[in-house]
């Protein structure tokens, strides 16, 4: 594997040392440089371009948003937005996703090593990675957001609105890197009576809050951040939270959510195998699975034993994934019914509707 030169923008030079000590630990990774404002790094990247640059949305002389702006009309490059877990940090982070950085890690993740060392190194280093393996062109300027047009919901206190409606039916998604932007695509398309949805979006904890609400300003559906014991409703897509793994699980004829803490799985919490395991358990063939753009292996296994369990799955294909990882290796076991474009999945869901 080629090493990855990396290089780090953040004005505080605490996390530019630790940064540079996690990058420095892994053996494809290498320090190109570090700058503690984007002025000094442009003067970096006029001399030496890295191949992934990990960005600070909180600085001053030039905020982070303006630098990626600006980088993605020059010189579009992988980038690994670092923000904090305030609400404005993660207002921008989502923003940079939009305008073309690829990953997030949480400024938290950086600080704490020394409680959680394996972990947050783990997190960092597969974050770059990923970025890296997204091909540039994909990242470049054709990342203007949509108008957001906030939608009218369901009336709640309406008996015949569709959050009353127990069903059968539950939908599973699974992603990682390029997965927010695909979520939203998907997620604006799809009808209000459309089974529950639960979704696994490899995310630091703090931000899929932020993301769920904003996604939910813009759809039919409510899209909510999961919470332990509540149950799934028809019309409502569940994110897990950043941090914590998703299951499903089942009372008499109704589903409900369990968020727990616990250990990696596949390098990730939360993990696709994750609800996809509990999904396959508990739904079965009353179930539909889909893969989607991310880097790795988490959830392919997971998508395996839902099809075997009788669910209907589906994986990203390869010219719509940001990165085919994910989507690869579920298509490698057999485990997708169907192989299909980002554009088709909504119909797909529309159809298991």
């Amino acid at each position: 594997m080629k090493t990855i030169k990396v290089l780090i923008i953040d004005d505080s030079a605490l996390v530019r040392q630790t940064l540079s000590e996690i990058i420095q630990s892994d053996p494809h990774l290498e320090v190109a440089g570090t700058a503690a404002d984007p002025y000094f790094a442009a003067q970096k990247i006029r001399n030496e371009i890295p191949d992934v640059i990990t960005l600070d949305v909180e600085m001053p002389r030039m905020d982070g948003l303006t630098f990626l702006k600006t980088l993605m009309a020059q010189f579009p490059i992988p980038v690994v937005i670092i923000s904090s877990l305030t609400q404005q940090g993660s207002h921008l982070a989502l923003r940079a996703l939009e305008l073309g950085a690829v990953e997030i890690v949480a400024k938290s993740e950086i600080r704490n090593t020394k409680e959680h060392l394996e972990d947050s190194r783990i997190r960092i280093t597969d974050a770059i990675k990923a970025a890296y393996s997204v091909p540039v062109k994909r990242v470049a300027l054709n990342k203007q957001p949509a108008e957001n047009i906030p939608v009218v919901k369901p009336d709640p206190n309406n008996p015949h609105s569709p959050i009353y409606k127990t069903t059968d039916k539950v939908i599973a998604i699974g992603a990682s890197t390029g997965g927010t932007e695909a979520l939203r695509y998907i997620l604006k398309s799809i009808p209000a009576n459309c089974p529950g949805i639960l979704i696994t979006q490899h995310m630091p904890a703090g931000f899929t809050k932020s993301f769920a609400d904003q996604v939910n300003t813009i759809c039919e559906v409510t899209v909510k951040e999961a919470s332990d014991g509540e149950r799934v409703m028809r019309g409502h897509a569940y994110i897990a939270p950043g941090g914590k793994h998703m299951e499903l699980y089942r009372s008499g004829a109704k589903y409900f959510i369990k968020v727990r803490d616990g250990e990696l799985v596949n390098r990730h919490k939360p993990s696709v195998d994750v609800l996809f395991n509990s999904v396959a358990k508990h739904a079965g063939q009353n179930a539909l699975g889909i893969i989607m753009t991310g880097m790795g292996r988490d959830g392919a296994e997971g998508l395996l034993n839902m099809k075997q369990a009788g669910a209907k799955t589906v994986a990203q294909d390869e010219a719509t994934s940001i990165v085919f990882g994910m989507p690869k290796e579920a298509i490698k076991l057999g485990a997708a019914d169907q192989v299909l474009a980002l554009q088709e999945v909504p119909q797909r869901i529309r159809i298991y509707t």
